[in-house]
């Protein structure tokens, strides 16, 4: 069924396509047409953070940015799933066209710069989607709005995670998104350490307010030496950050074939991402304190890319471009074969 839909929304713009799909999933995840996309995946129960996932595959952010959708995607047999990248304030995002399909490498470039409706719109969502009987594992994944300056970044973070924490099961830090000025600068130096040392300070007083403890993790690039990563680590490891997502997109365009598009602006995810996310994914556990777990995400469009990630030391995966190219099938057929 999906290959029939698929054919139609590939025909679309990138956009609308996204768009129409996303509708599409809100309108009738509550109705009988959600058959044609619910499944049953085998319960594969994993313990991470503290937290009890069904299954160790989940949903990316950046495909329900504004947490319209957590039911039908819940239907679909993830493990967890992802919302967001989420920001203080709404913002439109940068200007149209901004999202590209590259069909013959199996990927996407996206330069859609955290379009979302705010945090205040997304907590609403969630609100009700847990109201309606949602139980599963919710991670809201937080950022600055374009407008704000460098300095005044964790001001920005600290009002999101004031807003989600009631409502998250873990939150995540989008330091690495390619598509916002200046914020991968968070992933260095003492702009690192300031930002999560005053996150995880936060953390600790909204543990105390609200009696829960609800982890942080930190989304990296791809686009990282190894010494970088070696320095991120022992950043991560002083500051007590709770996980590590690795990857977010890359700027790089090397081996394409679709040389038409390449030289579109953004970050590109898929296959092309796969080894490289690997790579830093073997890097960072070798540095990272064996008690922080790793989220693997980057090129996930099977079960064996899938247990590679694994088998480089993460304890989670995330998919996101595969899923796109092929539908649900592809988190029963990860979770099956784990």
């Amino acid at each position: 069924m999906y290959s029939l839909v698929k054919s139609w929304l590939f025909k679309q713009d990138a956009e609308r396509s996204h768009d129409l799909a996303l509708g599409m999933l809100q309108r009738f995840s509550r109705t009988p047409l959600a058959l044609f996309w619910r499944q049953r995946v085998p319960s594969r129960p994993v313990t991470v953070m503290g937290i009890t996932f069904d299954n160790p595959v989940g949903l990316a952010a950046g495909l329900d940015k504004n947490a319209r959708c957590i039911h039908a995607f819940s239907q679909m047999g993830f493990g967890f799933i992802e919302v967001g990248t989420v920001t203080p304030k709404p913002q439109p995002g940068n200007a149209k066209p901004r999202l590209f399909r590259l069909t013959r490498d199996q990927a996407i470039i996206n330069r859609m710069g955290f379009n979302n409706d705010g945090v205040e719109a997304l907590v609403e969502q969630v609100k009700a989607t847990r109201s309606k009987g949602f139980g599963g594992v919710l991670g809201i994944n937080i950022g600055k709005n374009k407008t704000t300056e460098e300095a005044d970044a964790l001001d920005d973070y600290c009002q999101c995670l004031d807003k989600v924490y009631p409502w998250a099961d873990y939150v995540t830090i989008n330091i690495s998104s390619p598509n916002t000025p200046g914020l991968r600068n968070f992933q260095h130096g003492d702009a690192l350490d300031n930002l999560l040392s005053g996150l995880k300070q936060r953390q600790a007083e909204l543990t105390e307010q609200h009696g829960q403890y609800v982890p942080l993790v930190v989304k990296i690039a791809p686009d990282l030496s190894a010494s970088e990563i070696s320095t991120m680590a022992a950043a991560f490891n002083r500051t007590g950050i709770d996980g590590v997502i690795a990857t977010n997109t890359t700027l790089s365009r090397d081996g394409l074939q679709d040389q038409t598009l390449a030289g579109e602006a953004g970050g590109l995810s898929g296959h092309p991402v796969r080894l490289p996310s690997t790579k830093v994914i073997k890097t960072l556990r070798q540095h990272l304190d064996q008690h922080i777990p790793i989220i693997g995400v980057g090129g996930i469009d099977s079960a064996e890319s899938a247990q590679e990630k694994l088998s480089a030391g993460a304890s989670l995966v995330q998919v996101y471009t595969g899923f796109i190219y092929q539908g649900p099938k592809l988190v029963k057929n990860i979770v099956q074969a784990l």
